[in-house]
C-alpha cells in the first residue's frame, strides 16, 4: 500500500508541476483510501503537502520568469484570509459532508480542465492592472474552498489570473502557484486548532510530491498541454464519480431519479455542444 501512495504522491507532484493545478485534488482521496486517513486529517495533511510542493514547484516557473509576484501576492492575500476562514469552519461540518463536497469540487475541477484544454489555442488577453473589488472578491472564494475542502484552488486560480489579470497562460500557471502556496498554509492554519497530522506520512508524501514537482516544472512547456489537461481531467471524473459513490452509497445509484437527473444533464450537455458547434 505504501508503494501505492508513494506512487499517486508521485503524479500529484508532476501534474502540479506542469499544470499548475489539478494534482493537488488526487492528495486527499489518496490519504483516505490508500493511507487509511479520517477525512478531516486528511484534508488538513493535503493542506501541507499542496502547500510545500507548490512552493518547489515554483523555483523553475521563477526562474524562467514565469510568474508575476505582484499581482499573485496581492491575490493571495485575500485568498489567504478566507482559506483561514474554510479552515476553521471545517471544524464543524461532518467529514462525510466534506468528502461530498471535495467530491463535487473534483468534478468541477475536472470541467474546468476539460473546457481550457479546448480553449488553449485562443490568443493571448493583454496584461492589465487587478481590478482590486473583483480580486478581493474572487481571492476569499477561492481561499474559502481551499481551507474547507484541502484542495489547492488551482483550477480556480489560473483562469481567475487570466481573466481578471490578463496574464498569458504559462504566466498564470506559475503565478498561480504561489497562490495555492499561500492559500495552503493559511488552510492548514485554520485546521491546526482541531486536527492532529501524521507528520511521518505528512512528511512522506511531501518529499514524494516535491520531486515530482520539480520535473513537471521542467517539462513546463515542453509537452503538448492540452492532451495531458484533457487526459488527466477525464481522470479527475473518474476519481471524483468513486469519492462520489463511496460515500452516498449504493441506494442512490440504483434509485430511477438518479439515472433521470443523470441522463437530462446529459441531452442538455450534448445540446449544448451541439449548438456551439453549430453557430461556431
Amino acid at each position: 500500500m505504501i508503494a501505492l501512495v508513494v506512487a499517486a504522491s508521485l503524479l500529484v507532484g508532476v501534474t502540479l508541476g506542469v499544470l499548475g493545478g489539478g494534482g493537488s485534488i488526487l492528495t486527499v482521496p489518496i490519504l483516505v483510501y490508500l493511507a487509511g486517513l479520517d477525512p478531516k486529517e486528511a484534508i488538513a495533511t493535503s493542506l501541507f503537502v499542496v502547500g510545500v510542493t507548490s512552493l518547489a514547484a515554483l523555483v523553475p516557473h521563477a526562474r524562467a520568469r514565469r510568474v508575476r509576484w505582484r499581482t499573485g501576492l496581492l491575490f493571495g492575500a485575500f485568498s489567504m484570509a478566507g482559506a483561514y476562514g474554510g479552515g476553521r469552519i471545517a471544524a464543524f461540518v461532518p467529514g462525510t459532508a466534506l468528502l461530498i463536497a471535495f467530491a463535487l469540487m473534483m468534478l468541477a475541477t475536472a470541467v474546468a480542465m476539460l473546457r481550457k484544454s479546448r480553449r488553449a489555442d485562443d490568443p493571448k488577453p493583454p496584461h492589465r492592472e487587478l481590478p482590486l473589488k473583483r480580486v478581493a472578491v474572487e481571492g476569499l472564494v477561492v481561499g474559502g474552498v481551499t481551507g474547507l475542502v484541502g484542495s489547492g484552488g488551482g483550477f480556480l486560480v489560473v483562469p481567475a489570473l487570466v481573466l481578471l489579470g490578463g496574464l498569458p497562460m504559462g504566466i498564470a500557471v506559475g503565478t498561480s502557484l504561489l497562490v495555492i502556496a499561500m492559500n495552503s498554509f493559511a488552510g492548514l492554519a485554520g485546521h491546526l486548532a482541531d486536527v492532529r497530522i501524521d507528520w511521518g506520512l505528512a512528511l512522506m508524501v511531501t518529499a514524494v510530491a516535491v520531486a515530482g514537482s520539480v520535473v513537471g516544472g521542467r517539462l513546463a512547456g515542453r509537452i503538448p498541454q492540452p492532451v495531458l489537461r484533457r487526459a488527466f481531467g477525464w481522470f479527475v471524473v473518474v476519481m471524483g464519480v468513486f469519492v462520489l459513490s463511496q460515500q452516498l452509497g449504493t441506494g442512490l445509484w440504483v434509485h430511477p431519479a438518479t439515472w433521470a437527473v443523470l441522463g437530462a444533464g446529459l441531452l442538455a450537455a450534448t445540446a449544448v455542444r451541439l449548438r456551439a458547434k453549430s453557430s461556431g
